[in-house]
């Protein structure tokens, strides 16, 4: 699992059949910044996931990637790869919040 910024959206308007209906999203990773621990910083990788769970553009989400993406139960017949599993509230690290969903704080 990883944290991910939403980017924008995906629309395929032909696609196999279990899809439809299917909300996707495109997110960019994040992760702690090295240089200081304080702040999340972008990966610089971008991807497509299914959201099952109405996450917005902007907003912080927690993802599943690989075989796991499936063993939820909105997404178990679904050929995907990666899908929102959370919409996130706050990061902690070493005791320190890096990111509040409140104030949008230090994340990139």
């Amino acid at each position: 699992m990883f944290v991910a910024r939403v980017t924008g959206s995906v629309v395929a308007t032909q696609k196999v059949a279990s899809m439809t209906g299917h909300k996707l999203l495109t997110v960019e990773p994040y992760r702690v910044d090295p240089e200081s621990n304080a702040r999340l910083v972008p990966t610089g990788r971008t991807f497509v996931v299914v959201d099952t769970l109405g996450a917005g553009v902007g907003e912080m989400v927690l993802i599943c990637q690989g075989s796991s993406a499936r063993l939820t139960p909105e997404t178990e017949k679904l050929p995907i790869d990666a899908v929102v599993i959370g919409l996130v509230d706050s990061v902690d690290v070493g005791g320190s919040v890096v990111f509040s969903r409140r104030d949008g704080s230090r994340a990139g």
